[in-house]
Parts: structure tokens; sequence; C-alpha cells
């Protein structure tokens, strides 16, 4: 026996690892793959979305919009045609959750700065504060590279309906007066067919692995030639 072994032994180790590599492989194509939901407003909790709204199944779209930008640079929807998007909602002088949540988009930024498909968006929900000024100002602080993430500014309603109406990050009903004020650590992934494919919790680090995980899923599903 232990003659055939020592005989044997470079071809029995070769064929073991060649049935292993096999096996990885049936594996991995039997595998499901793992395919990105499509949130649409009918499927989402109801306290996050309109009345007008909640009985929509299916082709919600995120809505057009015009705003300005940290450097007085009107942007809008069609600056992100074919694009995945990364969206959140915060104001510069939030002292709680949104220095989190900038620093986390900072780290998502370093990570997709060579690729050109993947964009970041930022609303401010205290435009009336965050000029375009403040907002440089902000920008500059945190490292915000112009060519791949836009800080936003602007009329404060058409935020607010973003927020309730187009991302459904806002529970309560407001329409953006003076008194609004929207405090969500919600990141949106948003495909470039402006289809909703996820919600991350913006301060937790395992919620932002999963969203880089997820955005490698969307890019296989949008390829493009220059990633």
């Amino acid at each position: 026996m232990n003659f055939f072994f020592k005989t044997y032994r470079t071809f029995l180790i070769v064929f073991g690892l060649l049935s292993v590599g096999i096996l990885i492989l049936f594996y991995d194509a039997l595998k499901p793959k793992r395919v990105l939901p499509i949130y649409q407003p009918a499927k989402l909790n109801f306290e996050l979305v309109d009345s007008t709204l909640q009985h929509i199944k299916r082709r919600h779209r995120v809505s057009d919009f015009t705003l300005t930008n940290q450097n007085g640079k009107t942007i809008t929807q069609k600056d992100y045609d074919q694009k995945i998007v990364v969206v959140d909602f915060f104001f510069t002088t939030c002292p709680s959750i949104c220095p989190i949540m900038t620093n986390n988009m900072a780290i998502l930024q370093e990570k997709i700065k060579n690729q050109s498909q993947i964009k970041l968006l930022s609303f401010s929900v205290t435009p009336q504060i965050d000029s375009v000024a403040q907002l440089k100002k902000y920008a500059k602080k945190n490292g915000v590279l112009d060519a791949h993430w836009n800080l936003l500014t602007g009329d404060k309603k058409e935020i607010y309906a973003l927020a309730r109406k187009s991302y459904f990050v806002a529970k309560n009903d407001g329409d953006g007066g003076p008194f609004d004020m929207i405090h969500t650590e919600n990141f949106v992934l948003v495909d470039p067919d402006r289809r909703i494919r996820g919600y991350y919790d913006g301060t937790d680090e395992e919620d932002m692995e999963t969203l880089w995980e997820d955005l490698q899923i969307l890019k296989k599903e949008y390829p493009t030639p220059s990633n």
C-alpha cells in the first residue's frame, strides 16, 4: 500500500487539486447570482411614500431637478444620464450623522475616482443656510472632487419633494416650509434608468461595504467600455 501511494503520489495530488477546482467551478456556475431589487413605491414602508404614490407598483423613476452646486453651476438630472448614482441628503451645519455620512461618501469617492460611470450626489436640506459659498467651503474641507461629487442647494420645496416623492427617505408630510427638517442617514443607489436599487445606512460600516458590493453588481448589469 505504501508503495502504491509513493508511486502515484504526484498523480493523486494533482488529481485531488483538479477535483477541488472543478467542484469550485461547478459551485460558482450553479450558485444563483445576486440581482439587486428595483424599489417601487407600493413595496416600500408606506410611511415613507406620499399617499398619492403608494399605489405605484412599477415604472417609478427619480424626478428631474434643477439646482446649483458648490461651484455655482446649474446641475440637472441630465448631468446624470446613463450614470450610476449614490444619493444622500445632508446639511453642512449638522453636528451628528452628517459628518459620518460625508466621511463615508468621501471614502467611496476615493474608490470610484477612476470610474466615470459612478457619480455622487448630496442634496442640502437647509438650502437657506447652505449657500454656494458655504457648500464650497464644506467641499474643500471634505475633499470633494468636482468631477465626481456635487453638493446641491436651491429651492427647498423642490429638494423636499425629491426626498419625499422621488427617493422616499422622509416620513413626515411637510412641504419644504420653513419649519420642515429632513434628517436621514440613508444613502440611495440609483441605476442609469433612474430606478432605485438600494438603501443603505450611511453611518454604518457594514452597510457601506454592502453598497460597494452592490455597485459592482450594478456595473455588471450596466457595463461600459470606459470602465
